[in-house]
């Protein structure tokens, strides 16, 4: 029988109280889910309440089955190896005490002869180059990535629970990743931002504040039918503003009539033409009728309000951020970051690159690729002088800025207010608000202290300060900025980004990203050692 998780009255709530998913009813099938949203809506709270890592507030989720589920950060212990992570630890022993003899009948006639066999079989399904004794630790975050899938290739779950696979994951790891996704024929659902992954799924489901909604087909169908869905909403709005505003000319016209009428009778009874009992009950003919026009006028006018205000709601969920930036005026022959036969790294016996040379001149738009190992990370700190090279020169325009991954550029304990006017002290305090509600940090969210904020959320607030000032650095440096936003997010960072006039360097796995943003020169490192 196939496979699915059904979600009933789900409801569940922050430590504070505060209500992240209420009511929501979806059922997963056997097929394969992307499961999109903006940041901070609760999709990765879905995946561990499904996992069961979370207990929901109110509601069931009802499974029958194995679950294999990859976290966005795979955790690991000073001693803990690939077999520990597949489970395959004690099996493997039960196999090398055989070879020397050493094995019990019991183990021998419980032993799986073609473990090892399978086990590597499974690593290069993920493309990881390693042995089962292989320490996690001695891994870089993108091969601790692929050690997780394979360890859910292995155990052969009978769903997939996907937190953003592709995060941190080089070209070869992403597509690893894709390939895996593009040919597995159970259930799954995958967390992801990642849309060359999403163009592989069955079917997406959104997630927002009011909800859940199924998607059939792929990413590219999904943002179709959302196209469709903002084109009808703004239509809505629309109607219903139109609706309003006729109502209110017809309540002025309504309101100068009566005004007319009401001073015609003054004068008449003033004349003392008719008599007093007349005129008496004309009045309250006159008000009984103008007072259930006012009624009716009033409810016509409620419900059109009512209308505009939830035309406007959906068109603030659908809209996507909009990003502007002022200009750097950077001139084209002008050099900004030049670097001269470089040897450098962590130990000079060691040295990462060796007569290392490279150049960027005017706003150009360069990414550096290259697998995981190759230094990538290595040459952002060369260049921003968080690492001196061994020997060769590294120089740079003086108004550069870099986001990391850990967006340090900001002061975890202030406001992303204060830190907006600390990196932009020529702003004044509407500029400052301005650009913060620009990205989507209006009113009182720009108070947020940088400390609480979620990962697409920090990164967020990182553009915003670095940006969204009156004089935007000449040199940019990005240091995987898709890992942590919804996609939305990135669609409003690639069009800001397209209208950014200074140099652009990147590092970057996300192929759909560079080619969004422009990139027209890349610069390939080979893996260290090769």
């Amino acid at each position: 029988m196939p496979t699915s998780i059904a979600i009933s009255n789900l409801s569940w709530s922050t430590p504070d109280g505060h209500p992240l998913l209420s009511e929501l009813n979806l059922t997963l099938g056997p097929e394969r889910t992307g499961l999109v949203g903006r940041n901070g809506v609760g999709k990765t709270t879905l995946l561990k309440l499904i996992s069961g890592e979370r207990k929901p507030r109110s509601g069931t989720i009802s499974f029958a089955g194995s679950l294999g589920v990859l976290r966005q950060v795979v955790q690991v212990t000073a001693e803990e190896t690939v077999a520990d992570l597949m489970g395959a630890t004690e099996a493997l022993d039960w196999l090398r005490r055989a070879e020397l003899g050493e094995a019990t009948a019991d183990e021998l006639a419980a032993a799986d002869w073609m473990l090892e066999a399978r086990i590597a079989a499974t690593l290069a399904r993920v493309g990881l180059d390693a042995e089962p004794d292989t320490k996690l630790s001695a891994l870089s975050g993108g091969q601790r990535t692929r050690a997780g899938l394979a360890a859910l290739v292995f155990a052969e779950p009978d769903f997939l629970v996907l937190d953003e696979p592709t995060n941190n994951l080089d070209r070869d790891g992403r597509q690893a990743v894709i390939d895996l996704l593009a040919g597995w024929r159970s259930g799954a659902v995958v967390v992801s931002h990642d849309r060359e992954l999403l163009e592989t799924v069955d079917a997406i489901v959104e997630l927002t504040s009011l909800g859940a909604a199924r998607y059939g087909g792929n990413w590219s169908s999904y943002r179709e039918r959302k196209s469709l869905e903002l084109a009808a909403a703004q239509h809505d709005l629309a109607d219903a503003e139109k609706r309003v505003a006729d109502l209110a000319r017809n309540a002025q016209v309504v309101a100068e009539r009566k005004a007319r009428k009401d001073g015609a009778g003054k004068r008449k009874a003033a004349k003392g033409d008719a008599p007093r009992i007349v005129l008496g009950g004309m009045k309250e003919r006159s008000e009984a009728t103008s007072g259930e026009d006012a009624r009716l006028a009033e409810r016509r006018r409620t419900q059109a309000l009512g209308e505009a205000n939830a035309a406007r709601a959906r068109i603030e969920v659908i809209q996507p951020l909009s990003v502007k930036l002022a200009p750097t005026n950077l001139p084209a022959g002008r050099t900004v970051m030049k670097i001269d036969g470089i040897a450098a790294g962590y130990h000079p016996d060691r040295p990462i690159f060796t007569n290392l040379s490279l150049d960027m001149t005017g706003p150009e738009r360069v990414a550096i690729v290259g697998p995981n190992g190759s230094g990538k990370t290595t040459l952002l700190a060369l260049i921003t002088r968080r690492l001196q090279p061994f020997a060769g020169v590294v120089s740079t325009v003086a108004d550069l800025a870099m986001l990391d991954q850990q967006v340090s550029i900001l002061d975890a304990g202030l406001s992303i207010r204060d830190n907006f006017r600390r990196l932009n002290p020529q702003s004044d305090e509407n500029a400052c608000r301005a650009a913060l509600a620009r990205f989507m940090f209006r009113a009182d969210a720009a108070l947020q202290s940088v400390s609480t904020l979620s990962g697409g959320q920090l990164l967020r607030a990182g553009l915003a300060c670095v940006l969204g000032g009156s004089s935007p650095p000449s040199l940019l440096i990005l240091d995987e900025p898709t890992n942590h936003l919804d996609i939305d997010s990135i669609a409003a960072v690639e069009a800001g980004l397209r209208a950014y006039d200074g140099a652009l360097l990147v590092v970057s796995h996300d192929e759909v990203f560079l080619d969004a943003i422009g990139i027209t020169r890349r610069i390939e490192l080979p893996l260290a050692g090769a």
